[in-house]
């Protein structure tokens, strides 16, 4: 199999800041994102040879189209649940990569807020009302996966709790540090532990927020790239793999961990000649929906052994200033989720980190950062991992 490692290169990124976005439309935030997308590559709207809009809420291309006069060039709508800002910009890295453009935008929206609900649906259908449909809400699945977790590694729900609180606690802090943040204070452990329960075990501050915001991304053919900037940043490897509701239908599922993004990640990995992700990989964005989701996930990248993540998280090895910083930006929990844009926010991240430009959040001479995604549910799900590096 080919890789299209350090082929396509991402000269200009935009992203808005996320939160309850009341005066703005969805189209307004796209126009933010991709604005400032264009004026960090150095480019017009008008140079964009054909773009990959992400969203869950927008039915058609249409929208993006209209709201950036992007007139009568390829736009295409995808969607991959909370993976569709990232397959944005992997259709847009796949279409330079087939030698059919040079400069291409990826870009995701959404707005949420607006939409009459307080959280993404229930499996019956998240695009109606969640409060009266039948059916598991997101936070009664990830619950599951908290108990299973505890009984399985033999953790007092104290213990359990203690470390949940941890993951909330250092996301809080990495967003109060960045302005973009919907979330930006700081919270105590007590206050996670003692919040009021979503769904036992995991509470108020185990749960990401719901939000509005765009991200956007300039793509082009790697030996372009400095003829935008000299501080580009290349794409490395993606991974993307899709369950066949394995997990429900086998009974020695182990709920303890998400074979999708085990896959999405080894097949990033390979494409980006990865052995050693804990050792190689300087900071990684991930789909910390919940906390639980969150330290399962360092598991399944291969962040740390099975079972020792909550040893990881007492030692703080996940922190900004620790080995591996895991969501310095604030993640999902901190910074928000729009669903549509939440991907390429991630490598909003990973790309000003790399440029020496995240500010207070700043790690020091980083040179591979990882993004992931999970849609759905442990046991049917989607995984998505991207991983991008400096240039040479």
């Amino acid at each position: 199999m080919d890789s299209i490692k350090d082929k396509i290169a991402i000269v200009g990124m935009g992203c808005t800041k996320f939160g309850e976005n009341w005066d703005k439309s969805a189209e307004d935030m796209m126009v933010d994102a991709a604005s400032e997308a264009c004026e960090d590559a150095g480019i017009e709207l008008k140079d964009i040879q054909a773009a990959w809009f992400g969203t869950t809420r927008l039915g058609t291309a249409e929208p993006c189209a209209t709201a950036l006069k992007l007139d009568y060039i390829p736009v295409t709508r995808v969607e991959n649940l909370c993976a569709t800002a990232t397959e944005a910009l992997r259709n847009a890295c796949f279409g330079i990569a087939s030698g059919v453009y040079n400069v291409v935008l990826a870009i995701g929206v959404e707005k949420l807020k607006d939409q009459g609900m307080g959280g993404l649906g229930t499996v019956s259908g998240a695009g109606g009302n969640g409060t009266l449909e039948w059916g598991m809400s997101a936070a009664m699945f990830f619950a599951r996966m908290a108990t299973r977790y505890m009984n399985h590694y033999r953790l007092s729900y104290e213990e359990f709790k203690q470390i949940l609180a941890k993951i909330s606690v250092k996301n809080h802090h990495n967003g109060s540090l960045n302005p973009r943040a919907h979330f930006q204070r700081e919270i105590t452990e007590e206050q996670a532990i003692n919040a009021p329960m979503v769904s036992w075990p995991l509470g108020l501050y185990d749960a990401c927020g719901v939000s509005d915001g765009s991200a956007a991304a300039i793509l082009c053919r790697a030996d372009m790239a400095k003829n935008f900037r000299d501080d580009y940043v290349l794409v490395k490897g993606l991974g993307l793999a899709v369950g066949a509701r394995q997990g429900y239908l086998q009974p020695d599922y182990d709920m303890v961990h998400m074979e999708e993004s085990v896959r999405a990640a080894k097949q990033a990995y390979d494409m980006a000649g990865i052995k050693d992700p804990f050792k190689e990989i300087d900071l990684a964005e991930v789909h910390d929906c919940f906390t639980i989701t969150e330290l399962v996930i360092t598991e399944d990248l291969g962040f740390c052994p099975r079972g020792k993540g909550p040893e990881y998280v007492k030692n703080g090895t996940f922190k900004l200033d620790g080995e591996l910083a895991v969501n310095p930006d604030g993640g999902l929990k901190s910074f928000g989720h729009p669903i549509g844009a939440s991907g390429l926010r991630m490598i909003y991240e990973i790309y000003k980190q790399m440029q020496g430009k995240a500010g207070p959040r700043q790690r020091k001479n980083p040179s591979l950062g990882l993004t992931h995604n999970f849609g759905l549910n442990p046991g049917s799900g989607i995984g998505s991992v991207a991983i991008l590096g400096q240039r040479d």
